[in-house]
């Protein structure tokens, strides 16, 4: 294995390499993705790659190799550079002609701008934020070996900063080293505590200008989230990716103070001179922020994420089959241990249980017109109103799956909070929304801090747009004169004290069988009994799960219909079309929490089990909006 990775360190060098030969090699540009693809693709060549999602800025090389997990959250308009330029260098009085392609500055001489051999060349920009995974700091270290790594071959230019925080970014890559190979904290490692996310956004507002942070928004989706952000340069192909994409990204690290200053040129003349340029002083700080809090990342490469759990392979279900089965016949065993637990944390409901489970691992893998297939919204009710239930419930959640997020349905954040993503043709910028989310995020909305009151047009507005995400799976985007439909992957769980005024899939009422006599301190203990590793085998679980692929017999199809006219023989109105289409879904999820990819009679008979016991809860089987009692 060799110590220095030129490709790594110094990517552009063999970029201008293949350039040079691009009189003997005219398609030098895709002899620049296919190197690098190629490279990535031996062994875990990928894992040397540092990640922008988790190494401190100024801990990476500029113009070395990074790799970015990201969710496309804007798509700017198309921008012009130099593909190729002409360099006067006046001291030996020759030309040269350089690349321009992955960078942002011209480097060397004077440019001739009148030379013939300048090529105007086109490219896309992104706007990407992190993929966010909450319990990314929880697992396993080995995970990726380059992210605790600093960079050898760069001295990082750091930022004054205090004796405190010295002393804590001094030894933080040390304790990461350390706590790969024991165990970490005692309240950390056994996740009873959210993870601290690394310092991946600017130094504070002590060691650098206040002007940088105060006037910057970076405009993430989620309130209080803090990045890293990135403008993903993209070269070729851009129309075959979309909005809310998640992408890892392979691309050359970009940060130099000049883009900074060109930045601040640009807008003081358009200050002196409005018609001196196109674009407003607002479009102007959106598209040119600081290097130093929204890096550049010249695409050379990029993959689709078909999930964002880091402890699996990035393909689970086409590529990885040996994987795959290797796992199926351990889902059973780590289902009966998560079932025990999600009993414990629901107070002994041993059938609310089960259904958290089949939500946990619901997934949209199909649509037939405008109806999205695989959704499960569930909605729990019963829960209490005055007791910290739902928050520790939305924890233990939170270190399960790999995105998540709470929404408290107060009527001031239902009021007053943007949840549909808007357009500000002012800034040129599409203004994020709550509900702009990266697929296979968990959406914990608690209606239990619904209080009374009026809701005005911008919380009917939300109320509308909640339901149309639980119905529809989709999110209409605000053009102002005109709305667009994005469709969305999100799985929504609804907690309430009565039945929700939400739409969902299935309503489970709970019955508490424990009546601890502290409910913190007795859900504080059951999560701090879960230790690492266990909640590992939770995490891979829930993801392989909505991987497997499902099918259904013949033979079990035809069973199903046989079925489904005796349950209707002595009463029609006893199961609906509408039941029978949950009854199959429930009996799908059933199937794949047990590993298993196909229905089998036993799995039938146990759905018809479990939908016949959470019915009998409440006498009530029916209500409008296709809401379950």
């Amino acid at each position: 294995m060799p110590t220095v990775h030129d490709w790594i360190n110094s990517p552009l060098g063999i970029v201008d390499g293949l350039f040079a030969q691009s009189i003997s090699c005219p398609d030098w540009e895709k002899k620049v993705v296919e190197y690098f693809k190629e490279k990535l693709k031996l062994n875990d060549t990928h894992s040397w790659v540092p990640s922008l999602n988790d190494v401190p800025l100024h801990y990476l090389k500029p113009n070395s190799l990074v790799k970015f997990r990201c969710m496309v959250q804007d798509m700017f308009d198309p921008e012009f550079f130099m593909g190729v330029y002409e360099m006067n260098d006046p001291t030996s009085n020759s030309k040269q002609v350089k690349c321009g392609k992955y960078k942002d500055i011209t480097e060397g001489g004077q440019v001739d701008f009148n030379s013939r051999n300048t090529v105007t060349s086109e490219r896309q920009t992104f706007y990407s934020c992190d993929c966010w995974f909450p319990f990314f700091l929880l697992t396993n270290m080995k995970v990726n070996q380059a992210r605790v790594v600093p960079s050898t071959s760069y001295v990082p230019n750091r930022h004054k900063r205090s004796y405190e925080e010295d002393d804590e970014m001094d030894t933080q890559p040390q304790q990461m080293k350390d706590g790969s190979h024991g165990a970490q904290s005692s309240a950390e490692s056994h996740g009873n505590i959210e993870p601290k996310r690394q310092e991946t956004e600017a130094p504070s507002h002590d060691s650098s200008p206040s002007h940088c942070t105060s006037s910057l928004d970076l405009n993430f989706p989620l309130p209080g989230e803090k990045g890293p952000a990135c403008l993903v340069k993209v070269y070729e192909d851009w129309d075959s990716f979309k909005l809310n994409d998640m992408l890892e990204v392979f691309g050359i690290l970009s940060v130099d103070p000049a883009l900074s200053v060109i930045a601040d040129e640009r807008e003081a003349s358009s200050l002196l001179d409005p018609t001196e340029g196109m674009e407003t002083v607002e479009e102007q700080k959106v598209h040119s922020p600081p290097a130093s809090l929204v890096p550049r990342l010249h695409m050379l490469y990029a993959q689709p994420l078909v999930h964002n759990n880091p402890l699996l392979p990035s393909s689970v279900s086409e590529n990885n089959g040996n994987y795959l089965s290797s796992v199926l016949g351990e889902l059973a065993s780590i289902r009966a241990e998560l079932l025990t637990y999600l009993t414990h944390v629901l107070l002994g409901d041993s059938l609310a249980a089960e259904y958290l489970i089949l939500h946990l691992i619901s997934n949209v893998y199909s649509r037939q017109d405008v109806l999205p297939l695989g959704k499960f919204t569930l909605n729990l009710s019963g829960c209490p109103h005055s007791s910290p239930f739902t928050e520790h419930l939305y924890k233990v959640i939170q270190q399960l799956v790999p995105s998540s997020y709470r929404l408290c349905m107060s009527l001031h954040n239902m009021n007053n909070q943007r949840m549909v993503p808007r357009k500000d043709y002012t800034a040129n910028r599409l203004l994020s929304g709550t509900l702009q989310l990266a697929n296979n995020t968990s959406l914990f909305l608690d209606e239990t801090q619904l209080e009374q009151g009026q809701l005005d047009a911008t919380g009917v507005r939300n109320i509308t747009a909640l339901g149309n995400l639980i119905s529809w799976q989709k999110v209409d985007y605000d053009f102002n004169y005109h709305q667009m439909e994005f469709s969305c992957n999100i799985n929504v769980l609804i907690t309430s004290e009565g039945r929700s005024l939400l739409p969902s899939d299935c309503q489970v009422h709970l019955r508490p069988t424990l009546n601890p006599p502290n409910l913190e301190e007795y859900l504080s203990a059951v999560q701090v009994a879960q230790v690492p590793s266990q909640l590992n085998k939770y995490r891979i679980y829930l993801s392989v799960a909505r991987a497997v692929n499902y099918t259904i017999s013949d033979e079990i199809t035809k069973a199903v219909e046989e079925d489904f006219v005796e349950m209707r023989k002595d009463d029609p109105q006893s199961m609906s079309a509408e039941d029978l289409h949950r009854l199959l879904d429930v009996a799908r999820l059933l199937s794949l929490s047990h590993g298993q990819n196909t229905l089998s009679r036993d799995g039938w008979m146990k759905a018809k089990q479990l939908e016949a016991l959470r019915i009998s809860r409440t006498p009530q089987q029916k209500c409008v909006n296709g809401n379950e009692p």
